[in-house]
């Protein structure tokens, strides 16, 4: 019985145009083989480049808080102090050789605040060091020092610089520059407490510096609330805009607000928010 081809040649025969059109594929497929084993991967790049990075980020940190674990505070004479001294005591390297080049060119102390004097120093590093700066020191002076270390200074949030406040536990030169920007916005404050107020202090720092802060409110700039104008209210803290529409229009019923009680017996503000505002107005 003879086999009947036909069939078989039409399931796997294939055309001038399917022959040439599977070559092609072919070609293709063996090209993207040789790429795909010859070419590194762009993904592994990457992730060897990244975990570098952060390799080099990591061995940032870890040197940095060895660098703050390692330095201590003590009271010390820039006149004298050695090099191994100067790196114990928070100095980095190029700046502890820049005060010996300062002392070996004739450069002398007089008094703790010469440190500011020292072109490269940090000025927050200065202002930080003072306290523990006593020229003609005897480093033998073991009570002299512990009395330093023990002591706390105390500031004023009214008054003090930036470079005062990045002296403080976990404050940075944004924190600091951020608080002193609300100070302004504000008027001053009123209570240390407003600091949780200050955008991205955390909770934890503010427990870190409460005990060293205080605010002197005498130095609050107050609004003559009798007086202002619409302009010049707007600068009050904590109040919105239809409380100080209703706050001019009680005045002008009036003729004169007497103290922050008339805004609260008016409803005007509630007695939360009279609290908050009261020390940023006078009532002449």
């Amino acid at each position: 019985m003879e086999l009947n081809r036909e069939p078989i040649k039409n399931w796997f025969g294939f055309t001038r145009r399917e022959r040439r059109s599977a070559s092609i594929l072919l070609v293709i497929i063996f090209i993207i083989i040789v790429l795909r084993y010859s070419v590194p991967e762009s993904n592994i790049a990457v992730e060897n480049i990244q975990t570098g990075f952060s390799g080099i980020d990591s061995t940032a940190e870890i040197t940095s808080s060895d660098r703050q674990a390692s330095s201590e505070l003590f009271v010390f004479d820039p006149n004298s102090a050695s090099y191994d001294t100067l790196i114990k005591l928070g100095f980095a390297s190029k700046e502890a050789n820049t005060l010996i080049r300062y002392r070996n060119k004739g450069g002398k102390f007089k008094k703790p605040a010469d440190i500011r004097k020292v072109y490269g120093v940090d000025s927050a590093k200065a202002e930080k060091l003072i306290p523990f700066i006593k020229v003609g020191h005897d480093s033998s002076d073991k009570t002299v020092i512990t009395s330093y270390q023990k002591k706390r200074v105390m500031l004023d949030i009214n008054s003090c610089d930036s470079a005062s406040l990045v002296g403080l536990p976990g404050i940075g030169p944004v924190l600091s520059g951020r608080i002193m920007k609300y100070r302004r916005l504000l008027g001053g404050f009123a209570s240390t407490d407003q600091l949780k107020e200050v955008y991205g202090l955390p909770e934890e720092t503010f427990d870190l510096i409460k005990e060293r802060l205080y605010a002197d409110s005498s130095a609050i700039t107050r609004i003559k609330i009798n007086l202002a104008d619409y302009k010049e209210l707007r600068r009050i803290p904590y109040i919105e805009k239809y409380e100080l529409s209703a706050i001019l229009k009680y005045r002008e019923l009036a003729g004169k607000i007497a103290g922050i009680g008339d805004l609260v017996d008016n409803r005007i503000l509630t007695e939360e928010k009279a609290g908050k505002v009261a020390p940023y107005l006078s009532f002449e």
